[in-house]
């Protein structure tokens, strides 16, 4: 019990010491800072180092099937684009990696926008943002059958604010257990 308790103890140290790290890419004018969230690699008893989403520790939030929405990470688009950016390419493939190691489990890709624009135009925009996003899981091995999607377009803004780093927010897959 005691060596559980440690490991547990010593895989949330890890996660605080890395909740701090960013992306060391610099924001381009008008863009908003990108961070993506850090992949933890830790020891697991009797087996090898590899990301958490491949270990299913079985711990909340750390690989179980209850922490999905803790391990699958949002990404971002550029204004009025919905193609894959390659800074968020990594966070796909850790996505796809925990999706497949969890092959029974479904999950449902949000499309957002920013508020500039027509309902009609984000709502369009959101799904092809959507889409794309499961495009690139489904060429990285998740199976299409496990992943819906829907747009919200400018709907639900993660951030209300009309400034261009609210927009940025904004502008994003997010990636929702269904239960």
């Amino acid at each position: 019990m005691k060596s559980k308790f440690f490991n547990l103890v010593s895989v949330c140290a890890v996660c605080v010491l890395l909740a701090g790290c960013g992306s060391s890419r610099e924001a381009t004018k008008g863009e908003a800072p990108v961070r993506q969230a850090p992949v933890v690699v830790a020891e697991v008893p009797g087996g090898s180092p590899g990301s958490l989403a491949e270990q299913g520790t079985g711990v909340p939030g750390l690989g179980s099937a209850t922490g999905m929405a803790a391990m699958l990470a949002d990404i971002r688009f550029d204004y009025d684009k919905y193609a894959i950016r390659p800074v968020d390419e990594p966070t796909l493939k850790t996505n796809s990696e925990w999706l497949k190691a969890n092959p029974n489990k479904k999950v449902k890709i949000e499309g957002y926008c920013d508020e500039r624009g027509t309902v009609e135009y984000n709502l369009v925009l959101g799904q092809k943002r959507a889409d794309a996003a499961k495009s690139y899981l489904i060429k990285l091995g998740v199976d299409g059958k496990l992943l819906e999607t829907v747009s919200y377009g400018k709907e639900k803004p993660l951030d209300p604010g009309h400034t261009e780093e609210a927009w940025a927010k904004n502008r994003r897959a997010r990636f929702e257990p269904v239960k």
